[in-house]
């Protein structure tokens, strides 16, 4: 099976004009990880003219990282966020329970994605996401329209850090906040779930851009 048989959803809280958003769906003998540019064909497949893909590490902490067209195919260490003001830079990072974060502003023209699991979310990565889009590019967090996709929750999990996050998006000035609901552990015909098939998993992509204009 080849990259270009990726599968995606979207939604509808995040199609907003001049953005592109996607999160991959379980696609068995898909490559887990690895460079960024191993994504190409499937962003292309979704119609994207947006080429400069950036990944995050994704070591489980807080840090934030400003991209641009400069970073095209690298994996940025040492960081679970990612943002940018550059049009065509797409943002990329891999989830398997773990929360995937989207945040679009409409009026600075930014976005950035967040890695925010247990341990991210206990050290906050969403607040620090906000403080970076508002230092790098000018964001005010009212503006801002925050979703959390895809995640495991309770009972599958004895935190609830979903709740948390929502909490923390309200401390950092977010207005707009949506959370699509779906809990990963109880749909694995559609989701990885790393803790439901004891890490014995592939993972999920969410990825946004900047549309360019063509």
């Amino acid at each position: 099976m080849e990259l270009s048989m990726l599968r995606w959803e979207t939604f509808p809280a995040l199609d907003l004009p001049g953005f592109h958003h996607a999160f991959s769906l379980r696609t068995p003998a898909i490559p887990d990880a690895g460079l960024a540019a191993r994504l190409h064909p499937s962003i292309q497949a979704l119609g994207w003219y947006e080429t400069a893909i950036v990944e995050a590490e994704q070591p489980h902490g807080r840090e934030v990282a400003y991209v641009t067209e400069a970073d095209a195919g690298k994996t940025i260490p040492g960081v679970d966020a990612l943002v940018t003001d550059r049009p065509g830079v797409v943002l990329a990072l891999r989830a398997a329970d773990c929360g995937p974060i989207y945040l679009l502003d409409p009026v600075r023209r930014a976005l950035g994605v967040v890695h925010s699991g247990r341990k991210g979310t206990d050290l906050d990565i969403l607040g620090a996401t906000v403080a970076a889009l508002r230092e790098k590019c000018g964001s005010d967090p009212a503006n801002l329209v925050v979703f959390l996709g895809p995640c495991i929750r309770p009972p599958y999990y004895d935190v609830d850090f979903p709740a948390a996050i929502a909490r923390q998006a309200a401390e950092a000035g977010v207005q707009n906040y949506r959370d699509a609901g779906i809990t990963t552990a109880a749909d694995l015909g559609r989701y990885y779930s790393y803790r439901a098939e004891k890490g014995q998993t592939g993972r999920m992509w969410a990825v946004a851009a900047l549309a360019n204009s063509h």
